[in-house]
C-alpha cells in the first residue's frame, strides 16, 4: 500500500480512537495509539504520532494534550455538549409519539455522539407522570413524509383511526381515505397532529399524526392557506378539540392574569373593569376542554359572551350539578362523621 494511502488511513483510525474512547477524564496515551495501529497493521513512530495530532487540529478537531503519568490526547470541545445531550435523551425518552424501540434507538445513537466512557452517563431513566408511548411504529416517519409534503404544497391521502375497547384499530368513514392539504404540524399536550384544508369538510381541520394511516402525497397541488398560521390555530383550539369558534369575552380577577397570559400570550388584550376584575376577549373555538380549563379556575372568572357561549356554560354547569345532587347528601354526612371522629 502507497505510504499517502497509509497516512491517510492512520489519520481515520487516530481520529475514530479519540473521538470514540477519549475525553476530558479518559484521555490515550501514546502508547495506546501505537497498540491501537499495530492491531490495523500500521506502524507508527513517536515523533510522527505528534506529527498526527496537529494535523487533526488542523483538519479542525479539537484534539487537547494532557502532560504527565496519566497523560495524552483527548477530543475537548465537541459539536454537543454532555449536557445537551443529557437533555435530548431525555426528550426522546419521555416523548410520548415515539414508541419503545424507536426511543432505544435514537439514544443509541445519540450516545455515539460522544466517548464511551461519557455514554454511560446518558443511559438514564427519566420519570414522566403516567406516560404512556405510542403503539404507532410509523409515526417517526410520516412526520418526515408530511413535512415535506408541506414544503411542497402537495396534497395528502390517509386513512384515519380510533381504538375500540379491544386495542383493535377501528377507520373511520369506514376505512375510506382521506384528502388533506397539510399546512403545518403542531405539537400539543404530547401529540402531533397536522392541519390542513379537508377536501370533503371544505374547512381546516386536524389530525393526531399516530392516528393517521396508509399516508400518500399525490401530485394534485395545495389549497392555498392564505393567512393561516400555526401558532394562531393551535392558541385557538384547547386540547386540539374541535367546536365552534368565537370571540370569548371573559371577565376575570386581577389574581388571574398571569394564567391568562401564560394560555393566550402577551399580546392578549387586558382591560381593567373596576378595581379587582379586567376583560380578556379572545379568539377561541368553543370545545370541551375550554370548558373544563375555565371551570378549573373557579369563580375567579365568568363568561360574558357571546350569549350562546355564556348559555353553553351554563348548561354544562347545570348538567353536572344534576348528575351529583343525590350523593351530596351522603357527602355532606360522611364530612359530619369524619369531623366528629367518629368514623370508622
Amino acid at each position: 500500500m502507497a505510504k499517502s494511502a497509509n497516512q491517510k488511513r492512520k489519520l481515520l483510525l487516530l481520529a475514530k480512537l479519540l473521538l470514540e474512547r477519549s475525553d476530558d477524564e479518559h484521555p490515550i496515551s501514546r502508547q495506546e495509539m501505537q497498540a491501537e495501529l499495530e492491531r490495523w497493521g500500521l506502524s507508527a513512530e513517536r515523533k510522527s504520532i505528534y506529527d498526527d495530532m496537529e494535523q487533526l487540529r488542523e483538519l479542525g478537531m479539537d484534539v487537547q494534550a494532557r502532560r504527565g503519568r496519566s497523560g495524552g490526547w483527548y477530543i475537548g470541545q465537541r459539536e454537543f455538549e454532555l449536557a445537551e445531550l443529557k437533555l435530548l435523551v431525555d426528550a426522546v425518552q419521555s416523548s410520548r409519539f415515539l414508541t419503545r424501540r424507536k426511543s432505544d434507538a435514537l439514544i443509541h445513537k445519540l450516545e455515539g455522539l460522544t466517548s464511551v466512557h461519557q455514554a454511560r452517563q446518558l443511559q438514564r431513566q427519566v420519570y414522566v407522570d403516567r406516560r404512556v408511548k405510542t403503539m404507532n411504529e410509523s409515526i417517526f416517519y410520516n412526520v418526515d413524509k408530511l413535512q415535506g409534503a408541506i414544503s411542497d404544497n402537495k396534497v395528502v391521502t390517509f386513512r384515519y383511526f380510533e381504538y375500540n375497547a379491544r386495542r383493535e384499530r377501528v377507520f373511520r368513514r369506514g376505512g375510506e381515505r382521506y384528502k388533506l392539504t397539510p399546512y403545518g404540524l403542531i405539537w400539543d399536550s404530547e401529540n402531533y397532529y397536522l392541519a390542513g384544508w379537508d377536501e370533503l369538510r371544505k374547512e381546516v381541520r386536524h389530525y393526531r399524526v399516530d392516528k393517521m394511516a396508509d399516508i400518500m402525497v399525490i401530485r394534485a397541488k395545495g389549497h392555498p392557506r392564505g393567512r393561516w398560521t400555526a401558532e394562531g390555530y393551535a392558541r385557538k383550539h384547547f386540547g386540539m378539540f374541535s367546536g365552534i369558534p368565537c370571540q370569548l369575552r371573559l371577565r376575570c380577577e386581577n389574581r388571574l392574569a398571569g394564567v391568562v397570559i401564560d394560555r393566550f400570550g402577551m399580546e392578549v388584550s387586558l382591560v381593567p373593569d373596576g378595581e379587582n376584575y379586567f376583560t380578556a376577549t379572545v379568539d377561541l373555538v368553543v370545545s370541551p376542554p375550554l370548558w373544563g380549563w375555565l371551570f378549573g379556575l373557579g369563580p375567579g372568572v365568568e363568561v360574558q359572551g357571546p350569549g350562546w357561549a355564556v348559555e353553553q356554560f351554563a348548561a354544562r354547569l347545570a348538567e353536572l350539578g344534576e348528575r351529583y345532587k343525590d350523593v351530596m347528601p351522603q357527602a355532606q354526612k360522611g364530612d359530619k362523621t369524619a369531623r366528629e371522629g367518629t368514623g370508622p
